[in-house]
This record gives C-alpha cells, structure tokens and sequence, in this order.
C-alpha cells in the first residue's frame, strides 16, 4: 500500500539536495542522477510522491472500470456474503477513511502554515476514488463464479513493489533522524510525538531530568519550543487584538474627556485652583509617577480597561481548556470523604464483608489518581499561560519603547521602563498561575459546606459563621497591604534609577570621590523601603495567624455546637473525620481566595502602569512625506519643531530646501532626534548622533548594523573612516567585542565607527550631527577629505551637517546659520561674507586663526559639493544624545600617520577567530552549577540571626507538636461514641473534650504566630545587611570592573536578586518548615494507627528521594539558566531605548523587534522546561501520595477486628491530606534552592575586589597639595593584567602653576594619563609624586578630593541643580552662585523654575550638551582645587562657549597647575609647555613656540590643524 508520506517531508526535501550544486527543478528533482551518485543511494521524493504512487493507480484506472461491468449488465443473482467478502470490505473501507483523514491534514497545515505542494492534495483524492472503485469491484465480482479479479491481484502487487520503495526511504529517514536527535536532541521537541499515555504522565520529558542528574544543563541542551509557542507566533495575536482593545479604549476616553469637559463648564473658578496647582506641578518638573496615577488622574487621563481584555481574547482555548481540568478535578476531590465515611463504618461495622473494604482501598486509590492527573495537565496551561502573557507583555513594551512620542517617553525613564518588564510582567505571570481560583475556590467552598450539612446538619453554620467573620478581617489585611506595596512600588523604582545613574555615571563618582553621597542617597530610600517591607511581612503574619486558626476554628465551632445543642447527637468518628476531612478540603480555597485576591490588586497596579505605558502617544509620522520634491533632496516649509506637544518651541518656522544636486537640508542639532519629524525628504537617510551609540557588539557588526557584508566597500568605508590604525591595535581586529556604550573604544573611536555605520549603510541622505567634534584635528581634517568633502566617498550624497568648526565652511555649498532658534541667515560662504551679518562677524572674532589654512585648502578645489552646513550660536545649543556614555578610554596607543596597508588589515582579520587575549571584554555570565552550597543558606540565616533562625524553628515544632495533639485528641473524643453507647453523655466529659480541643488548637495558632513574626523581622535584617554589602562593594569596585561587567547584570543583582531576597526566601523558608513538619506529623500519626505502615514508609521514602534528587539537580540549573538568559533582554532593552534616534533614523526597528524576539525565546525555552520539570515531579509525587492514602487505607481494612473507628479515620484523613504537603515539600525545597541562588549571585559580587581603600592611615598634610607640582618616575601603567602596557614609562616633572598641554593621536595615551593621577588605574610601575607624596600611599579620597577635573563626557544626575555641584552641602549658597556667575550659568539658572532647585532629568537630558559642559566647569570651580585636570572638556561645544570656558579658567586657574588634554590645538596653543604623546611614549615636551620651530611630531599636528605660529590664535 503506497501511502503518501507527511506534508512534512516534501518540505524536508526541498532542503536536502541543492547542496550538491546541480540544476535542480521542483526545489528536489535534479536533471541527473545525484540522487543515486552517493553512498546512500535514493529516489528524490517528488519521484516517490508522484511516479510511485500513480503507476499503480494508473494501472487499475485503466483496467479497472470493466470489472464493474458485471454489475450493470448480469440478471444472475449475486453470490452469498461470506466472512472474507466483510473482511476485504471493512479493510478497504478503512484504507478510504485513512485517505480521508490525510486530505484534511494536508488541508488543516495549508491553512495554519504557508500552502503545501498540490501532490498533498491530489494523492489523497485520488486514493478516495480508488477505493470506493475497489469497493466496487469487491461486490461486482459476486456476480462471477470464481471471485476473485485478477487485475486487483496486480494493483496489490504493484502497489506492494512501489510502497515498498516508498516505505525503506521513510524508514531510512527515520533512522537517520533518529542517529541526527541523538546528536542535535535539542533542536526536537520530543513533546510534539509523545503518545496519550506519555503526554498525560510527562514521561516524555524523564530523558532530560536524567540528562540534568547526570551533568548540569547548558541552554543548548534545552529543547527547542513548539512552533506555536515561539514568540511571533503569539504575539502576533496578541498585537493584533490589543491593537482592536486600545482604538476601543481610546473612543471611551474621547467620550470621558467631552462629558468632563462640560462638566467643568460651571466649575471654571475651582478649574483655575487645579490649574494654578498644575503650574506648580511642573514648576517642580516632578515626573508623572505611579502615585497619582490612581485617584489624580485629572491631570493626565489614559485608555483603561483594555488589556485583560486582550490578554483574555489572545488566550482563550489555553483558559477554556484548563476550566474543564479544574471543574473535574475539584469534582472528583469530594469523593474520597465520601469514600472515607463508608471506610469508617466498614470498620465499626462487625458483619460487614471483607471485599467492600477491598473496594474502597481501590476506589480511594483511583480517585487520588485521577485527581492527580487533571491537576497536572491544569498547572501545565496556567503556567504555560503566565509564560506567554509575560513574553507578550515584554514584546509589547519593547515595541512600544520603539515607537513612543518624546513626550511620552519623557514620563518614563529607562529603570522604570526596565521595572515594567520585570516585575509588572512577572505580576501578570503570577497572577496567571491562579486566575482561576478566582471561580474554583467559591465553587470548592460551597460543596463543601453542602456536604458538611449533610453531616452535622445546621450546626455547620457555627463554623461558616466563623469563616465569614474572618473575611472582613482578611479584606482589611489586603487593603493594608495594597498600599504600602504601591509604596514600596514608588520606593524600588526611585532606588533602581538612582542605581542605574550611578553606574551610568561611575566614572564620574569616582573622579570627584562622590561615592559616599550616592551611596547614602540609595541607603535613605533602602531604608524607606525596609521600613515598608516590615510593616508588611508583620501584616502577613497576621493574615498566616488568621487563617491557620480559621479550620481549626471552624472546626472547634461546628462540633462544639453540634454536642451542646442536642445531647443525643453524640460525635462518632464517622461525622467526625469525614467533617474533617471536608474541612481540609475547605482549607485550600479559603486560603488560596485572599491570595488570589491580593495578587489580583497587585496585578491591578501593573495593569495600570502597563495600559498607560502602552497606551501612550507614539511618534507621529504622518508629518513626514517621503515624496520626491522638485529641485531639492529635503525641504523644511515653516517647520516649528518642540520636544514635545505643547511644548516651548526649540525651532521656529524653519524654511529652507535644498537643490536636487547633491544639495542638503539644514537644521541646529537640537532639531537632529526630532528631524523624522516634520519635513519633506526623498530617499533613505544615515544620522550619525553627536554622541555616538555603539552596540555591545563585534567593531565589524557595528558598522554593519544589520547590512549584508560587501567587503569591498566594508574595505572601503573603514579607509575612509581613519579605522585601519585603530583595528591593528584592537586585540582582534575588527572581531574585537565593544563593551556596552563602546566602552572600550575612546571617544574618537566611538564617533569614527558611529561615522562608518553612517557611510556603509549607503544612504541617500546624510544628517551629521556635529560628527567631527570628537576627534582630532588633523583627523576631523582626513574625515572631510575621504568622506564628508566634495572628493569624499559621499560625494554623490545630500549631507546636512551640524559643526561648530569653521575651517571647513569653504568647502559647502549652502550654509544656513541658526540664532536662537530661528534661520537667520543662509546662502553660500562668499555670499554671508558679502552680506556682513551675523555670521560674517562671528568669522573674523574666531576664524582668523582657521583662514590661513581654509585658504590654502580651497584654492584647488573649484568643485563645490552638495554639502549644507548649520551653525548654532551659543545660546542655543542642542540637546543632543539621551545617554551619556560611562567612560571613554584609550587603551590602544595609535601610532604614526593614516596610511597603513590594507593587507596588514587583511591579515589581522584572518587571524582574527583565533580568540586573542582581549577579545572577549564581556565574559559569558558566570552560571553556578551543581548543589548550592551549604554555606549560602548559613550565610542567609547568619545575615538573619542565628538565634532569631533558632527560635523560629522551634516555634514550628511546638505548632506541630500542638497539632497531633489536637488530632489524637479528636481521635479520641470520637472514641466516645463507641463507650457511652445507649447511656447519656457525661456533661463534664463534653466540656473536658471541648475545652481540650480549644486550647490546643489555640495554642497551634499563637506558636505560628510567634514564629511568622520573628522571622518577618529576622528577613528584613537579613535584607538590609546583604544590600548594604552589595552596594558598598560594587561602588569600592575598580573601573576595570565596569568595563568588563555588562550594566544589565549589576542592574539584574540590584533589582531582581534583591527583590527574590527581600520577599520570596522569607517565604520559601517559612513553608518549607512548614511542610515538613507537616509531613512528619502525618507519618507519626498513622504509624501509630497501624504499626506496620512503618514498614511501607521506607520504600515509598527511598522511591521518593530519588525522585527528589534527580528533579532538584535538573529543577535548580534550569532555574539558573532562567536568571542568567533574563538579563540579555533587559541588556538589549536598555541598549535599544538608548540609540533609540540611530534605530529609528536608519528604520531599522523591525531588525531589533526580531531580535528581541530570538532573545525572548531562548528564555521562554529555558522557562518552559522548568514548568514541564515540575510537572514531571508532581505525578510521581502525587503517585507516591495515593500509594499512601492506599495503604493505609488497606492496612485498616486488613487489621479490622483489632481498630476502634477513631484511629482509621485518623489515620486516612491524615493520609488523604498527605499527597498535597508531599508536592509542596519538594517544591518549596526546590524553590528554597533556587531562590538562594540569589543570596549566591550577590555573594559573588560582595567579593569583587576592590580597589584600594577610600582613606587610609597615611593622610597627607592639610592643605596638600599646597604647591601644586606634579612628578612622573618612570611610570607604567596597563588597563587590565592581560594587556599590553599602555603608558611605557612615563618620566617627567610639571611645576607649581604651570600650564600643559596634552597632545597625542587617538589612542596614544591621553586619558590614561588623567586615569593615572585619579589613580583609576593603579600603576604597573613607576610612581608620581605630587608635592613630594607618592600619590600610591595615600587613600584615593584623599587623592580624589584634592584634584579637580572636567571630565570629557558631561555626566549629571537626577537631582537638584544643586546636589550637581555639591553633593554632600560643603558650600553656602553664596559660593554655589559664585561658582555659576564664573561659569557663565548665572543668568540662565536665575531664569529657571526653582533656580538651584530646579531638577535636573535622568542624564541631564533637560540642559544642552554644552549648559552641561559649563555645569561640569562649575563643579570644578567650587572645588578649586590646585591641580586642574581639563579632559578634551570644551570638544563637544562651540567655539563661543569654548572660548568662555578657556577665559574662565586663565583667570580663575591662574594660580593652579593645569593640565589640558586637547584635541583642538588652538586651546592649548597658550600652555607653558605642550606634552606629545605618542604610543604611550613622551616624544616631545617643551614650550609651544619651540615645537613649532623644529620639525617634529607637533609641528606636523599643528599644521594639519592649519596653526603656523603662536600668534595666529586669538584665543
């Protein structure tokens, strides 16, 4: 029988030939025979899925048909029907239906996937028609004598000879894949063919926890997940239903907003109070935080409502099909009390027969069973649920991230968009988990109690009495704690982002020895926070106490009431331990509902926050038209850009177009980011950003940036871009990985390669924001020659470009100048110089010092490009780049000029996938594997308190002990029943039992209480100790941590690890003690009820620890796995808001949604595995439950004669409750496990090493350094111990007040040097001495304090203007203002809102690049100190603003030592002496004019910058 094969494998083949490189037709048919000319000779499958399989059919259809005729024409009477007719006919029958059934499959996955080769479709009918001819034949030939045909003998023959075929190729396939899944096992998903019996019992998935046991699983070996499942699958979904959610959503609020705004109609006296009140508001600049969200929410409405919708109609199969588990299961849960009553009356009944006791055993063992299996398979979709709601919640965040409006995005910063992501959608995973007790638990309670009156009658509502007292008590308890959670919410977002400031902005802690400030601002809202926590935890002890009281007092209310209403009700064990059973079942739902409920107000918040985020303002693209435009390549027509809506106008009525010949558009840098905003342009565009954003990445994939590679132009653009030096020093060429924010490249680098994305990714148009300000000059002068200049590789271009130089104006076409946001003049350079305006005068006060050179330059160059220029005044300086970048290093000594080989560059590529020393910055996160350690649940509960953890325990063990008290005293009671039998009930026996009773279970209830709130205090102690060690080591790290160390991770430690310390191991220990005792009380108790069970615990024990053991080793890695394939997507998350503008400008969004994507699903996977792992465990778990309940249950039935009712109901109720405690044991074991990973993850980074101590024994004299001189002895210093020397022996003396000037070519050394006095890198040999101490015994605050520098990148913090310049309130107002009039801030700050108050953004993004440049110099002008560090402080400004700063610090630096790192060399032209470095080397150092006179390394540098003699600079 040829069948056809599986839609799958045409598929297959279309893959697995063209390797050989014939001509192949059909995708898997190739012209000749390839497919025999190999060892493992076969037929292509479209052969074997065509020709095959109609040979035969052809045959019969041919001949066939006559064979019918005998129907038509005979009169004779057909034969008899004989078995083999019936048989031959149902076997037909049957070969029709599966032809059938494989034409609906091959129609099902055309529809779900792309559509199937037409072969899919036209066997299966074709095999229809056969069969019923078949059919036909079969009873045609009762009309013959002899019945058989001769021709269906050969269609089987036939068939059998081509099926044969078909069937060895599908057999070898198979085999092969099964020889390939034994090496790429991890690609398949066993899950996909696992039978019935496997998928119900999980037994698929034992072949990884075996792999687990036996070594510790790597992500690779994790299987891959079901096409449905994968991200895009679901989220495809889920977009488009949200999408449907939100315009519904947003109608609502137009609707709102109108009746609101009639409202207020008649109210416009109170409307000006709230709108005064909302000036205040933004005087204050406080950002919109989750606080007023709720109530507030006058002065910003949003969408609400729609995402549970959405998230409800995304996921409604998973929901509809774990209802169905959950409503059989909690079904299938009453039976065993019923089971259990007829079980106690077969044991006090004396003529009752052996086999009903049998019966019951059985039954009570089925019924756990079945219980057990719909439990399972309900967990799997609710966990399998909360993983896809989360992973949709993340996609939807990290799209939205790429498409929201400036606005929006100004009211959420990065750590809070990070906290959305998670902890908002690890909230909506958890809730997931239980959403449906939110129906199962009411349900559960209201059987109950139906049963309970069935047994006890109306005394049952004393007990439901108690319940319902205990709900508004719990309603309190959860509105309590609601708000300090939205508290503590506000808390941890305030403490994620001043983290994620300060490692941003370490370098600068470090530079200014400001850890300690910081370190205490964290510790305030730390405190803040703790504080909450224990008001929590103490709250959560209370609810703990209420509820292990309320079975206990139900049941105490229901009996006592049923004894003392009546006194011929008497408790026997029947109603006893039936009732109690009953109220076990009770137990869990009323404990899971407040749970429930309380998860579902914290998921509430996050709905908020979340529908607000992602219902936010997007980007309005609409005022961009890509059409082409007559004669120009942009045009902008009365433009007025903002920030944001209704924001102050940045530009105003810009108008300018540019002609079609290469001509460019124009606008200032603030205009750059919102550029895609409001203008036409034609083609596509490149922006290079002023501060460059570089990837954490290879240097190669970086300028790639997403394109295909064309080495030639790659060869081309690296040329251009002046990156062949640099790749020579890179330890792997361009193989090398750049840390995050390019950390390992200096900033020269990072522009150059942010350049070389810009040029390769062949734009059309070219926005260059200010490119040429990070480099030096000479090769700002290279990169306009070869790239940006009218013979540079973009000459064919349109190119806007930004600059603050001047030297380069000649060479435009058309420059159009800014003044205080406005055009105020434009036109080609002769014409402005003509016109005498503005910008006429702004060139002959700075660029008498740039014309010489300008002239020489431009007398060859007649060709004038299509080049358009902005100049901004001072004033108006742009807001550049969202993120400053943590710390610009040059680590590689550059040397020589730009004209190196390609083939030397050729040769360090191919050499390049060797892995060199210095290749990998980043090292792959380091997974701990194996068992935790015994000594991180010491080191937690030392942190805790030893006698706070000891007294703990010991509260749980008088619980438990009370407990068994409590049932064997019941036990007893009921006993009663049997002794007082016909006689009256002692009335002082009653309240003995009554009284007992009580006290003992009250007494259960105030140990736990005891214990919950010892240890609620012991866990925030543990909380406290563990962040102040982690905060205070990683801020005591050295730089080389930083740059080794991904930001993601530190983050990861302070947001996720803290939080799993502060609220999920408090609550792992609790109910692992819990559990456990648990567990032994019940064992006890039914030992003592049957002595030999003893004998059954010890198989059931070992079967049970193996299970453990293999699931634990395999649970815990998996867990690990987890964590550590969680921060990429925080990593990459933070790397995307950051370079946002470049993303958006090259519309590249979609190649970075992919890519989240791939990140996503490596994480889900590992996610995925680890809910099927727990699965796995809990049936067999739950198997060793029943097995208990069984035996119990037989071995009361076998020693019947010997057992009073009391003690078997004793014994099987407590067996019953046992399978529930046995799974939460292994849980909370593992999970206890798994979370004190934590404790071990923020352990490894309490051991960073740390760089030398802040103040050490030796303080230098007060008042050092007094004179201010500073002296190198053969210094050496190298980055990281693996690398190459940097500074090579650095000797010489700077004296008391004197001026120098560092000069070198990118990479030679300059920074380092200024690392070197900070002591950021601590020497590798040599020393320097300033005033005569040796800087390396003293502690680095010491050192620190006592120098100043303006750093290179301005960094600020969020915070007041003030705590920018003086963090820890060293200076009086009067100085602060002093400092700003020096700094020329002065007037801008009296201007601002709250002026020294006024509060500065996350990044300083609400000052320009340059105002933070001279709140930089500010700083330094407050400290005053004697040796001034200048770090290329003025490249990022213009020239007016540079030359503010240059003046401010002659005058007021005067009488310091300076020390200026340039790359302008007209700024260090007036210096005492000029320091060239070259390599790491001093090669020149003397006075300026002396340089200039003989021909040496500076003399070559200054005339590239175009400086002849030090007269020519005017500044």
């Amino acid at each position: 029988m040829s069948r056809g094969t599986s839609p799958g494998t045409l598929a297959e083949c279309s893959n697995a030939l063209p390797e050989s490189g014939d001509l192949v037709v059909c995708n898997c048919c190739p012209q000749n025979a390839s497919y025999l000319d190999r060892p493992d000779a076969d037929l292509p499958v479209c052969f074997q899925q065509t020709v095959l399989v109609w040979i035969p059919l052809g045959f019969l259809w041919i001949l066939g048909p006559w064979q019918v005729l005998p129907m038509c024409k005979s009169r004779d009477k057909k034969s008899s029907v004989t078995k083999l007719y019936i048989i031959k006919q149902v076997l037909t029958t049957l070969l029709m239906l599966t032809a059938v059934a494989e034409l609906v499959l091959a129609a099902v996955e055309g529809a779900e996937q792309d559509p199937l080769p037409a072969v899919q479709y036209t066997n299966p009918s074709l095999y229809i028609a056969t069969w019923l001819l078949v059919l036909l034949i079969h009873d045609a030939r009762r009309f013959c004598l002899r019945r058989d045909s001769g021709i269906l003998f050969c269609f089987w023959t036939l068939s059998l000879l081509c099926g044969s075929l078909l069937f060895q190729s599908l057999l070898r396939r198979a085999l092969q894949v099964g020889f390939v899944a034994g090496n790429a096992e991890s690609a398949l998903n066993p899950e996909v063919t696992a039978s019935f019996l496997s998928s119900i019992t999980f037994e698929w998935y034992s072949s990884m926890v075996f792999k687990g046991y036996r070594k510790p699983l790597e992500i690779e070996d994790i299987w891959e997940l079901k096409a449905e499942d994968k991200m895009q699958s679901i989220y495809t979904v889920f977009e488009k239903n949200m999408k449907t959610a939100v315009r519904k959503a947003q109608a609502e609020l137009e609707k709102r907003k109108r009746k609101k705004r009639r409202r207020e109609g008649g109210l416009d006296h109170v409307n000006n109070i709230s709108k005064a009140q909302s000036q205040d508001i933004l005087v204050l600049q406080t950002k919109k935080k989750k606080g007023d969200k709720g109530d507030s929410g006058s002065h910003k409405d949003y969408p609400r409502g729609w995402l549970m919708k959405t998230l409800g109609k995304t996921f409604w199969k998973n929901l509809l099909l774990s209802v169905t588990f959950k409503l059989v299961h909690d079904l299938i849960v009453f039976v065993s009390p019923q089971l259990l009553k007829l079980l106690i009356a077969f044991v006090s009944d004396e003529e009752s027969f052996a086999w009903q006791g049998y019966v019951y055993a059985i039954l009570l063992f089925l019924s756990a069973m079945i219980q057990s299996l719909c439990l399972q398979q309900y967990f799997t979709l609710c966990f399998k649920l909360g993983t896809q709601v989360r992973a949709s919640l993340i996609a939807a965040i990290y799209k939205k991230s790429l498409t929201m409006s400036s606005a929006t995005r100004k009211e959420s910063t990065v750590g809070e968009t990070v906290n959305l992501m998670s902890a908002d959608a690890q909230r909506f995973m958890d809730m997931a988990n239980f959403i449906h007790q939110l129906w199962s638990s009411p349900l559960q309670i209201i059987l109950s109690i139906v049963f309970l009156w069935g047994e006890l009658g109306p005394s049952v509502l004393a007990g439901l009495a108690v319940m319902v007292l205990l709900i508004p008590i719990n309603w309190f308890l959860v509105a309590k704690s609601r708000t300090i959670q939205v508290r503590n919410m506000k808390n941890k977002d305030e403490r994620m982002k001043i983290m994620s400031e300060i490692l941003n902005g370490i370098k600068i802690l470090k530079l200014f020895a400001w850890e300690p400030s910081f370190e205490k601002r964290v510790n305030e809202i730390r405190a803040h926070e703790l504080k909450n926590l224990l008001n929590f935890s103490y709250l959560q002890s209370v609810s703990v106490f209420v509820f292990t009281c309320a079975p206990f007092l139900v049941s105490l209310a229901s009996f006592a009431v049923y004894v003392l209403v009546d006194e011929n009700n008497i408790l026997d064990a029947q109603k006893a331990f039936t009732a109690i059973s009953l109220f076990n079942v009770l137990r869990f739902p009323m404990a899971m509902l407040p749970l429930v409920l309380s998860s579902l107000v914290q998921t509430n918040v996050s709905t908020v926050r979340l529908e607000r985020y992602l219902a936010g303002e997007d980007l309005d693209t609409s005022a961009i038209h890509h059409s082409p435009i007559e004669g120009s390549a942009v045009r902008f027509s009365e433009a007025t850009f903002a920030w944001e809506r209704d924001g102050d106008a940045a530009i105003r009525d810009g108008a300018c177009g540019q002609r079609q010949a290469a001509g460019g558009g124009c606008a200032q840098a603030d205009v750059m980011r919102q550029l895609f905003l409001s203008l036409s342009f034609q083609g596509s565009l490149a922006y290079v950003p002023q501060q460059a954003w570089i990837q954490n990445a290879t240097l190669k994939d970086n300028i790639l940036f997403g394109s295909e590679l064309d080495e030639a132009r790659y060869q081309q653009v690296i040329k251009a871009c002046a990156l062949l030096p640099d790749l020579e020093l890179l330890p792997a060429g361009d193989q090398t990985e750049i840390g995050e924010k390019g950390i390992n490249l200096s900033g020269g680098q990072k522009q150059r390669v942010s350049l070389a994305r810009a040029v390769y990714s062949n734009a059309d148009i070219y926005v260059l924001d200010d490119p040429l300000s990070a480099v030096d000059a000479h090769v700002g002068k290279y990169l306009f020659e070869h790239v940006l200049g009218p013979k540079g590789l973009l000459q064919n271009k349109t190119r806007i470009l930004v600059t603050h130089s001047i030297s380069f104006l000649p060479l435009v076409d058309n420059i159009v100048v800014m003044g205080a946001g406005a055009v105020s003049e434009q036109g080609s350079y002769g014409t402005l110089l003509a016109n005498r305006g503005a910008f006429a005068q702004f060139l002959n006060s700075y660029g008498s010092q740039e014309k010489d050179a300008s002239e020489e330059d431009t007398t060859g160059t007649g060709n004038k490009t299509g080049l358009c220029v902005c100049l901004g005044d001072m004033k108006n300086l742009a807001l550049s780049s969202s993120d400053t970048s943590g710390g610009c290093y040059e680590p590689y000594p550059a040397s020589g000029n730009l004209k190196i080989s390609t083939n030397s560059l050729k040769k360090a590529q191919e050499e390049a996938p060797k892995q060199v020393k210095g290749q990998k910055l980043i090292e792959k996160e380091a997974v701990e594997t194996g068992k935790v350690k015994l000594s991180m649940y010491l080191r937690y509960l030392r942190a805790v308190g030893l006698w706070y953890s000891f007294w703990v325990a010991m509260g749980y063990v008088a619980q438990y002990v009370a407990y068994v008290g409590t049932n064997l005293w019941l036990s007893a009671w009921t006993d009663d029943a049997e002794r007082y039998l016909n006689e009256t009930y002692p009335v002082e026996q009653r309240d003995l039992r009554i009284g007992v009773f009580g006290a003992l279970g009250v007494s259960q209830a105030l140990f736990l209480l005891f214990s919950t709130i010892l240890s609620a205090y012991g866990a925030v102690r543990a909380s406290r100790v563990m962040h102040q060690q982690l905060l205070g080591n990683i801020l005591r790290a050295p730089m080389s941590f930083y740059d080794t160390t991904p930001m993601g991770r530190i983050v990861n430690r302070f947001a996720k690890d803290i939080f799993t310390i502060d609220e999920t191991i408090p609550m792992s220990f609790r109910s692992w003690l819990s559990c456990l005792m648990g567990i032994i009380s019940t064992l006890l108790m039914i030992t003592l009820a049957t002595p030999f069970f003893a004998l059954i615990i010890i198989p059931l024990g070992i079967f049970y620890y193996f299970v453990l053991r293999f699931y634990i080793s395999t649970s815990r890695q998996l867990r690990r796995v987890d964590s550590v394939t969680r921060s990429p997507i925080y990593s990459h998350f933070g790397e995307t808001v950051s370079g946002l503008s470049v993303i958006r400008a090259y519309g590249h969004q979609a190649r970075f949604l992919q890519q989240n994507e791939i990140t996503m699903d490596i994480n889900q996977k590992a996610v995925y595995s680890w809910i099927i792992s727990n699965r796995w465990l809990a049936i067999r778990l739950e198997f060793v439950g029943s097995l208990v309940v069984f035996f119990s249950a037989l071995l009361a039935v076998i020693s019947k004669g010997t057992l009073e009712g009391g003690i078997v109901g004793l014994s099987v109720s407590s067996a019953l409750n046992v399978t529930q405690t046995l799974n939460w044991l292994v849980r909370t074991s593992s999970e206890l496990e798994t979370n004190i990973v934590a404790v071990e993850r923020v352990h490894e980074y309490t051991k960073v090493k740390n760089e030398a101590p802040w103040v050490t024994d030796k303080r230098p004299p007060r008042g050092w350094p007094s004179k201010g001189e500073i002296r190198f002895v053969d210094y050496k210093v190298r980055y990281r111990p693996e690398l190459e020397l940097v500074l090579q022996g650095i000797t010489c003396n700077i004296g008391s007040t004197e001026k120098v000037g560092v000069v070198g070519r990118t990479g030679a050394g300059k920074s380092s040097l200024t690392n070197c006095l900070f002591r950021l890198l601590e020497a590798a040999g040599g020393k320097i001495l300033i005033d005569e101490v040796d800087i390396a015994t003293i502690g680095l605050h010491d050192l620190r304090k006592n120098l100043t520098i303006i750093p290179q990148d301005p960094v600020l913090f969020t915070g007041t203007l003030r705590m920018n310049l003086d963090p820890f309130d060293q200076y009086t107002d009067e100085e602060v203002w002093k400092a700003l009039e020096l700094a020329h801030l002065k007037m801008y700050v009296q201007d601002l809102p709250g002026r020294l108050l006024y509060v500065v953004s996350e990044g300083g993004e609400n000052l320009s690049v340059g105002q933070r440049q001279l709140v930089c110099l500010a700083r330094a002008l407050l400290r005053k100190a004697k040796i001034l560090i200048l770090d290329e402080a003025t490249a990022a400004v213009d020239l007016e603003t540079d030359h503010l700063i240059q003046t401010t610090i002659r005058s007021e630096f005067a009488d310091c030592t300076v020390l200026t790192i340039a790359h302008r060399l007209h700024t260090i032209m007036d210096s005492n002496r000029v320091m060239v470095l070259q390599a790491g080397r001093i090669v020149e150092f003397d006075s300026p004019e002396e340089l200039l006179g003989k021909a040496g390394v500076f003399s070559m540098m200054a005339k590239d910058a175009g400086i002849t003699n030090t007269e020519t600079t005017t500044l």
